[in-house]
């Protein structure tokens, strides 16, 4: 390794600002990095390497991040010309007419496009094995996940092929990699980012876009960057008071925190994932706040089953949407067996359900809000299992299956797209084993503030970025 890849964007980005290095160095570090991992990894399935450098050659926008090379996950956001394919063979030479509103504001905050990461196919599992580009392997140990749907990001993040990566998460697609992967991923409150021009929400407000990073106020500054709504949103969050970069230089002041192990579903949690939990009570303790137990009850199946009726009605809308937009009818040759058949699961809805579940899922966020109105932060595992072995989702038998296993592995994190509560992952574990073992911190609507105070003293704390997979170094 050498000291850029080292390095989290914010210093890179003073490299440049300080002429200690160039754009065009920077990408082709990190474009070197990418040709020598990703043959093992499979984490980057659409170089865009030319014009990476001749983006590095031109004049760069003003921004905080001027230079810095960036991989962006390739489900919701896209990038004029370049391929879009959801991980799908229904869109594998489907080239992108625009740029997202996403895309504009990380351009204008400087960052350099180098190619775009493997997903699931549609982003529909919590692992990143798609028939189209086969799967992408975890940096800490290749037989195992990356978690999904950003795993390719966050793999990438991981073996420091770039300090930082876009992702989105409508389940927990940020922070189950982000856990997986040992880095720090925040999807943020509902409406703070924006999905423009081409949508206005996704599933009734479940999906969210950011990133994942290796340091804290990566994310803090990114988010400053591309916050806020584009006209025509159908709503947005509170705005902050002051810069989120300045959050993540903030000391939290003493927090009431609640510590929670017990998934709403029931579902067991592995002793790893407790012993994460554990172990971030203990250093909460030390660090000065007050720590509480507090578990949060609510229906489980009720919770689960109004988030099935939002989950198969959006890839229904999902197949059905992109069948119009490309004239491509989704079938059971161009789409795999699982997606097809969530699919079709979803058409049997009627609109009159779909109704009762947004009603359903609002009412109970209200009650979640209430159970924890006492907190200022909430603290479980991410996951309920560690990463967990490539091929665990698959039921060839049953292609909806593996919707039931993904809901075992991750109990916690489709929460907080119900709630639209501010949630992180924060890797401060690993097992025995070797492999990231994430906590998930978690504040109330609109209070990213609080988190990034906090993930800021945990990873002073406890620094996780000089954390490498071997096989990066």
């Amino acid at each position: 390794m050498t000291e850029l890849d080292r390095l989290d964007a914010t210093a890179l980005a003073d490299l440049v600002r300080t002429k200690k290095a160039t754009p065009r160095e920077l990408v082709d570090h990190a474009i070197g990095r990418i040709e020598k991992l990703n043959p093992a990894l499979n984490a980057v399935v659409t170089p865009m390497f030319e014009q990476a450098r001749k983006a590095a050659e031109a004049p760069l926008a003003d921004g905080p991040f001027a230079g810095v090379p960036f991989l962006v996950k390739d489900i919701l956001a896209s990038v004029e010309g370049v391929r879009f394919t959801s991980g799908s063979r229904m869109l594998s030479d489907f080239v992108a007419h625009e740029d997202s509103v996403l895309i504009e504001r990380l351009r204008r905050a400087g960052f350099i496009f180098v190619g775009k990461t493997n997903v699931p196919e549609f982003g529909f599992l919590p692992t990143t094995e798609s028939q189209l580009f086969g799967p992408c392997k975890n940096p800490w140990n290749l037989g195992h996940t990356t978690g999904g749907s950003s795993g390719g990001s966050a793999a990438a993040v991981a073996a420091r092929m770039v300090p930082v990566a876009h992702a989105n998460d409508g389940g927990g697609s940020t922070r189950i990699p982000a856990s997986c992967c040992g880095l720090f991923g925040l999807k943020p409150t509902r409406g703070r980012t924006t999905l423009a021009p081409a949508l206005g929400d996704v599933m009734g407000g479940l999906v969210a876009e950011h990133v994942v990073s290796l340091s804290v106020r990566d994310s803090a500054a990114i988010l400053d960057a591309t916050c806020g709504p584009s006209i025509g949103d159908p709503y947005f969050a509170p705005p902050p008071s002051r810069p989120y970069a300045t959050e993540a230089k903030t000391p939290p002041g003493r927090l009431r925190i609640g510590i929670s192990g017990k998934p709403i579903s029931g579902v067991g949690v592995h002793p790893d994932c407790l012993a994460a939990l554990d172990d971030a009570r203990t250093l909460l303790t030390e660090l000065g706040h007050e720590v509480v137990d507090r578990d949060i009850f609510l229906p489980g199946d009720m919770f689960l089953e109004a988030f099935s009726v939002l989950w198969t009605a959006g890839a229904a809308a999902t197949l059905d949407g992109l069948a119009l937009l490309t004239g491509r009818k989704a079938t059971a040759e161009n789409v795999e067996p699982m997606s097809f058949a969530l699919a079709e699961a979803g058409r049997l809805r009627t609109a009159g359900e779909y109704l009762v579940a947004v009603a359903i899922l609002q009412r109970l966020a209200r009650e979640w809000a209430k159970q924890r109105s006492d907190l200022d932060v909430l603290v479980t595992p991410t996951l309920g299992q560690p990463p967990v072995a490539l091929g665990s989702f698959d039921v060839p038998d049953n292609p909806l299956a593996g919707l039931f296993l993904a809901a075992e592995f991750a109990p916690f994190t489709p929460i907080q797209n119900m709630t639209g509560e501010p949630a992180a992952n924060v890797p401060l574990y690993w097992n025995t084993a070797g492999l990231p073992v994430g906590v998930q911190i978690i504040s109330r609507y609109g209070d990213e503030a609080t988190l990034f105070r906090l993930a800021a003293q945990l990873e002073e704390a406890r620094p996780w970025a000089d954390r490498i997979p071997s096989l990066a170094r």
